[in-house]
């Protein structure tokens, strides 16, 4: 119906990112809509790697849900997010400055992103890798 690229919201198991990848998706966004369709779903950070895997470079995957802090940027790219999206935080900073609030809020971000870099030792988002993240046992 279009030749637009498609991003697909809502995965969170490889299984449905391999079905994706059947249908054409141009990219997958790894959301649980903030928690508030499933009580108990799993945190995206849970499910990212799971999906990536599955994915193996053939589209863009996104984690969208829960990034709050620029070490949030960080461990998102980590477990291999080519990119992330800030949910609601970006409502917060419109609350309280409008368009100055939301600009602040990137930039406190970026500003965060970097710090955690630094003290990664990492000087590239190139540079990021999964040796930066410990996953929990289970």
């Amino acid at each position: 119906m279009t030749s637009l690229p498609v991003l697909l919201k809502g995965i969170m198991t490889a299984e449905d990112a391999r079905i994706a990848l059947d249908h054409g998706i141009a990219g997958i966004i790894v959301s649980n809509h903030g928690g508030r369709q499933l009580d108990g779903a799993p945190a995206t950070i849970e499910a990212l790697p799971e999906v990536v895997e599955a994915v193996q470079g053939r589209c863009e995957v996104l984690r969208d849900s829960g990034i709050r802090r620029g070490t949030d940027v960080l461990k998102a790219l980590a477990l291999g997010a080519n990119a992330v999206l800030i949910g609601g935080a970006y409502i917060w900073g419109l609350a309280v400055g409008g368009e100055s609030g939301v600009a602040r809020l990137f930039s406190l971000l970026r500003n965060e992103l970097e710090l955690a870099m630094t003290l990664c030792g990492v000087k590239s988002v190139a540079e990021v890798g999964q040796s930066l993240v410990q996953r929990r046992p289970d």
